[in-house]
C-alpha cells in the first residue's frame, strides 16, 4: 500500500482532493438544484460529464505548462478561450437557463483546477458560496413552465377575445393556465404561434422551451 501511495506526487494528490470537492459541488448544484425543477436528463449527463473533462483540460494544461517560463499565462489564456468556445459546439439553440447552468460548472471546474495556491478551507468556502447563490436564486425566483403551441383559431389572439382564448386553451390541452403569449402569425394558414405558460403539481416541471417553432421563417 505504502509503495502504491509513493507512486502518486503530493501534487497530484492535492488535485484528486480537489476534484471530489468539484465534483460534488457539481452534483449538489445539477442533482438537487437545477434537475428536481427541470427533470431534463440529456443536460444533467451534458453537465456532469463537461464539469469532468473541463476540470482535468486546466489541471494537466497548467501541469504541462508550468515548467514553460513566460509561456504559461499565453497557454492558460489559449486554453480558456477555446473551453469557453465549446459552448458553441451545439446544433441546437440552448435554453437560456441551462445556458447559465453550463457556464456557471464551466467556471466552477477551472476555479478548483486552478486553485493549486488555495487551501482547502477557502476552495470549499468559495464553491459554498456559489451553491448559496443558485440556491438563493432558484428559491427567489418562481420559474413557470411554458410551452409553445401553434394554434389555429386565429381569429381568438386578439386582445378582446383573451378570456375565450384561454379557456379554449384549457379545453384543449388540459392545462391550467396562467398566462398566454401571442408570437408569430401566419395570417395565409390561418395560425399563431403561442407561448403558454401553466400550473402543475407543486410548481414543479421545465420552464424551458426545447424547440423552436416556426412558421414560414418565423421563429418565436
Amino acid at each position: 500500500m505504502d509503495a502504491i501511495f509513493n507512486l502518486i506526487s503530493p501534487e497530484f494528490f492535492h488535485m484528486l482532493v480537489r476534484f471530489a470537492i468539484c465534483t460534488l459541488v457539481n452534483w449538489l448544484i445539477v442533482d438537487r438544484l437545477y434537475y428536481q425543477k427541470s427533470k431534463r436528463r440529456d443536460f444533467y449527463f451534458t453537465f456532469m460529464l463537461i464539469g469532468v473533462a473541463i476540470f482535468f483540460i486546466v489541471f494537466f494544461m497548467i501541469f504541462v505548462l508550468e515548467d514553460m517560463k513566460g509561456k504559461t499565462g499565453i497557454g492558460v489564456g489559449i486554453g480558456l478561450f477555446g473551453i469557453f468556445s465549446i459552448m458553441r459546439y451545439r446544433t441546437d439553440t440552448m435554453p437560456v437557463r441551462e445556458m447559465t447552468y453550463l457556464f456557471l460548472l464551466i467556471c466552477l471546474s477551472v476555479v478548483n483546477a486552478l486553485a493549486s495556491t488555495m487551501t482547502f478551507a477557502e476552495l470549499i468556502i468559495t464553491d459554498a458560496i456559489i451553491v448559496v447563490s443558485v440556491w438563493v436564486c432558484e428559491s427567489r425566483l418562481k420559474l413557470e413552465p411554458c410551452k409553445l403551441i401553434q394554434y389555429d383559431r386565429i381569429e381568438l389572439v386578439k386582445p378582446e377575445c383573451r378570456e375565450e382564448l384561454v379557456a379554449d386553451l384549457e379545453k384543449r390541452t388540459g392545462l391550467d393556465i396562467i398566462k398566454v403569449e401571442v408570437g408569430g402569425m401566419d395570417l395565409l394558414r390561418d395560425m399563431a404561434v403561442l407561448k403558454v405558460y401553466y400550473k402543475t403539481e407543486k410548481n414543479r416541471g421545465s420552464n424551458s422551451v426545447d424547440n423552436k417553432v416556426k412558421i414560414k421563417n418565423t421563429e418565436y
